[in-house]
């Protein structure tokens, strides 16, 4: 008897803010019926360890298969398999050229199945995949980690080459064909790959994308209703939102081990948050590839020093980021020890869904990552809101323009541009504005009460009956049904070669 459990392959971007949506996908793919492999390497599989094993423990249907990254191939050094342990600009480019060497091994691995899977999902920045999945004649899905918004701003800035007409890279622009004005420019959303030496790149991504069999995307129906018709109607395919992905883990130990291991136990964490009043905590992180500069780390540390003696607050520093002055200045103002009855600093990497879930957490101050932004969202947490590089700025203005649900602190420089090392974009003293109003004001209070609803629209959407569950299931059907049609001409054909006849109807 044939196996006609649905098998998808999915093939993620080696960076934290990729993969982990993609491996929250799996998980719900398998508790769908779903058998899924999952195409990994062993230092990414090695920080996902935790879930990995709970995934095995469980007899969910996934696989996490770990290929070789060729490192030394593209001069990286040993281990640089995920975007965020790169230390230079030139090994950027090299990662990426590197990411295309697993196509040979994944068609082979592929290959060997008893029987092809019935998709693909690779990440949009994978575009190497469609090659793979055209010749072993699946279909592919394209998966896109960033918001719909700015994806919709992007690929239209795209096809109609607005950049190729701009004098500098700050010279405003606005995007064509969305359905708000959305200004911006080519230093803050310069777009796919958009940079001199990446133009193979950027058309490859580009193709990979027009010739996708449908697009999934992490974020909810609710949330930007009009971004998603309109880019379903460009794109002229089907859309599938079916997020936020960060709500599919329901237990504190399964959101916990989202990502990488914490440099602190979940659980003292959420007691030292027991201890709090409701919405009083005010939570700092930006992200796994944000890195600050020395200056900058120290002026965040001054403004948090500053703020009023009652204002508690979480703050997340990572290890790249702990250089000789910045852990001087720490200890010469002794900020543990002063700050120790309202401060709670995190070296290293945070379980940030069981922080801000938790409803002491008040405000965040995010780099406006998609994974980040989407996790206030859900956690009904407004934001002040200091984006850096690729879609953080647009997806700013969705959070502050169009959601009404976060406060700029009105950085226009992004962090790639600035080339001054005591350079500061933030002072202490706007920080400690921004967060007072936040935290305190009248409109910050708006924009919880704001955040709070969306929270209470992005748990339906994933619950059984709500629209990212329904696009789930309706993702599974259209892409299984396509290899169970597939199947019955193969039979038929089977059939006639050995002398039978046999009636066919295909629907």
């Amino acid at each position: 008897m044939k196996d006609v459990t649905p098998h998808f392959v999915l093939v993620p971007l080696a960076a934290q803010g990729h993969m982990i949506p993609m491996v929250d996908m799996a998980r719900l793919l398998a508790e769908r019926g779903v058998r899924v492999t999952l195409i990994t390497t062993p230092v990414n599989a090695a920080r996902i360890r935790t879930i990995i094993d709970r995934v095995r423990r469980s007899n969910l249907p996934v696989e996490f298969v770990e290929l070789r990254f060729p490192c030394a191939e593209f001069g990286l050094p040993e281990g640089s398999e995920n975007i965020d342990l790169l230390s230079t600009l030139e090994h950027y480019k090299a990662f990426f050229d590197a990411m295309k060497l697993l196509k040979e091994p994944i068609e082979a691995l592929l290959r060997s199945q008893h029987r092809r899977p019935d998709c693909m999902i690779a990440d949009m920045c994978n575009g190497w995949t469609k090659d793979v999945a055209r010749r072993l004649g699946i279909p592919r899905l394209l998966f896109h980690g960033p918001s719909c918004f700015y994806i919709l701003c992007a690929y239209n800035m795209a096809q109609h080459r607005v950049y190729d007409r701009v004098t500098h890279e700050f010279e405003p622009v606005v995007v064509p064909d969305v359905p708000v004005e959305v200004v911006t420019n080519k230093a803050e959303s310069p777009g796919f790959f958009n940079w001199s030496g990446w133009e193979d790149l950027r058309a490859e991504v580009l193709e990979a994308e027009s010739t996708a069999d449908g697009v999934v995307i992490n974020t909810f129906y609710d949330l930007e209703p009009s971004f998603v018709d309109c880019y379903e109607k460009i794109m002229q395919k089907k859309v599938w939102t079916v997020g936020p992905l960060c709500l599919y883990s329901k237990d504190v130990d399964s959101k916990a081990a989202r990502g990488n291991k914490a440099a602190v136990d979940h659980r003292d964490i959420t007691t030292w948050l027991d201890r709090k009043g409701a919405s009083s905590v005010f939570y700092v992180s930006f992200g796994s590839l944000v890195l600050m500069r020395p200056t900058q780390l120290i002026e965040i540390g001054k403004g948090l020093l500053e703020c009023s003696d009652h204002r508690s607050f979480i703050w997340v520093v990572k290890e790249a980021e702990l250089v000789p002055e910045v852990e001087k200045w720490l200890s010469e103002e002794h900020f543990a020890e002063r700050t120790k009855e309202r401060g709670l600093l995190i070296k290293g990497w945070a379980p940030q869904t069981v922080i801000l879930l938790h409803p002491a957490i008040g405000g965040f101050l995010t780099h406006c990552g998609w994974n980040s932004t989407l996790e206030a969202i859900s956690a009904g947490v407004p934001m002040l809101t200091w984006p850096h590089f690729a879609d953080q700025f647009l997806n700013e203005k969705l959070v502050v323009d169009v959601l009404k649900i976060g406060r700029s602190l009105d950085v226009k420089v992004p962090r790639t541009h600035v080339t001054d090392d005591s350079t500061l974009l933030v002072t202490k003293e706007k920080l400690r504005k921004a967060v007072s109003e936040l935290m305190e004001g009248e409109e910050g209070e708006e924009m919880r009460r704001r955040a709070k609803a969306l929270a209470e629209k992005a748990k339906k959407a994933m619950e059984e009956g709500g629209s990212s569950y329904r696009n789930m299931d309706d993702m599974i059907e259209c892409m299984a049904g396509r290899y169970g049609e597939e199947e019955k001409v193969e039979d038929a054909v089977k059939e006639l070669s050995n002398g039978f006849s046999a009636h066919v109807v295909v629907t």
